[in-house]
């Protein structure tokens, strides 16, 4: 017989939730008006393959941050954390994340932190999110840094939106006109081959139009066979990045690419700092609290850099020697934590740190997306700008040639 799934309500008006067994919904709600419940809400009970399908799968940012938030309040009210989870799972509406949440729940009633809890479901909650809830844990925080964490995820989807808003109609167009040019040069090229193959024999054919004969004969013959070096190039891809190898690779080039590459630094160094300001502020030694934050940097190299710090710092050296040292940290941030180190007011310079670091950096951000709209606009022109000039170029020099 099938489990069924309810939320109903008792006589004094208390809600509860369970699971029973039934031949079908009808006996459901029959054995639940027996034992004096009415019933709210019913449904089949998803089976254990059904919950491992649904907890794999990824959960919408704006959910997620909607948790964050939720869970910070009802802690920060007073509410203990098993029952604030159990709240949370029976409001959602979303089947995955309430499988998520039920299993965390259930880990968390078993003695697993909530850090590590959330740790066993990768797909839904990030590595970032995950180490900022173990510094509130270790902290005794923990309110603090969930609402830090919704925050930080809603200005991701944010910015996130305002990035697609920009780039959707340049992307449109970027791609219409990719289409429409390889169609040309695949279908309409082609018939201006006697012309030009005479003017080659001449050797009057520009430069420009031997490249798009050239481009064009290759689509012709192995353009249906570049689908399957795509494909799996994208598949190595994936595989690759999966890999301690391919991530450390990735967040390599997140620090060093160009435009882009200054805009992840500075992010991860302003959460580093938060997080370690943060703890330093709420009594935690230096040394705990540097090995807690470099995982808030959600980069490898970074983090490298931070352990790299704690080793010298446990030697008795200063937080900012270190740091310089890595070449990976502004050479600014370094004597601001240099002076913060010697007016012992570290933990608050850290938090300014953050702060000003913010600001700055999402005012970069939105300068980026502006500027990109109109690159992506100058690429669509550049490619039919030469397609145009690689046609019309013998024309005129044919024409030239008569007169």
């Amino acid at each position: 017989m099938p489990d069924f799934q309810y939320t109903a309500r008792e006589l004094t008006g208390k809600e509860v939730s369970g699971t029973l067994t039934a031949v079908s919904e009808q006996d459901a709600v029959n054995n639940l008006a027996s034992k004096a419940l009415f019933p709210i809400k019913i449904g089949l009970a998803p089976t254990e393959t059904t919950k491992r399908k649904q907890a794999g799968k990824r959960v919408n940012a704006t959910l997620l941050a909607t948790f964050y938030a939720q869970l910070g309040d009802l802690l920060h009210s007073g509410v203990p954390l098993l029952r604030s989870l159990e709240i949370l799972e029976r409001q959602t509406n979303k089947a995955a994340l309430a499988i998520v949440l039920q299993q965390v729940r259930e880990d968390v009633a078993d003695g697993t932190r909530l850090a590590e809890a959330l740790r066993s479901h990768p797909r839904v909650f990030s590595e970032l999110a995950v180490s900022m809830v173990r510094a509130g844990e270790e902290g005794g925080f923990l309110e603090d840094v969930l609402k830090r964490i919704a925050q930080f995820t809603e200005q991701q989807e944010d910015m996130k939106g305002r990035v697609v808003g920009a780039l959707a109609y340049p992307m449109f167009l970027l791609a219409v006109g990719g289409v429409v040019v390889t169609g040309l040069i695949v279908f309409m090229v082609p018939s201006f081959a006697p012309i030009f193959e005479r003017l080659e024999e001449k050797g009057e054919l520009p430069f420009a139009t031997q490249m798009l004969m050239a481009v064009s004969a290759f689509l012709q013959s192995y353009g249906f066979w570049l689908v399957i070096p795509v494909g799996a190039g994208i598949w190595w891809g994936q595989n690759y990045l999966a890999t301690e190898k391919g991530r450390f690779n990735l967040d390599w080039f997140r620090l060093n690419a160009p435009g882009i590459g200054p805009i992840f630094r500075s992010l991860a160094i302003a959460r580093f700092c938060r997080i370690l300001g943060t703890l330093l502020k709420n009594g935690v030694p230096i040394l705990p609290s540097l090995r807690i934050a470099k995982d808030a940097t959600g980069n490898r190299i970074l983090s490298l850099a931070v352990g790299a710090a704690a080793d010298n710092i446990s030697a008795g050296k200063s937080l900012a020697k270190p740091l310089s040292a890595s070449g990976q940290f502004p050479m600014e941030v370094v004597e601001m934590i240099s002076v913060g180190e010697e007016a012992n007011n570290l933990e608050q310079v850290l938090l300014d740190i953050s702060d000003g670091m913010e600001r700055r950096t999402y005012r970069k951000l939105e300068l980026f997306v502006r500027l990109l709209e109109p690159l992506l606009l100058l690429v669509l022109a550049v490619m039919v700008l030469f397609l145009v000039v690689a046609l019309l170029l013998p024309v005129f020099q044919s024409a030239g040639a008569l007169s």
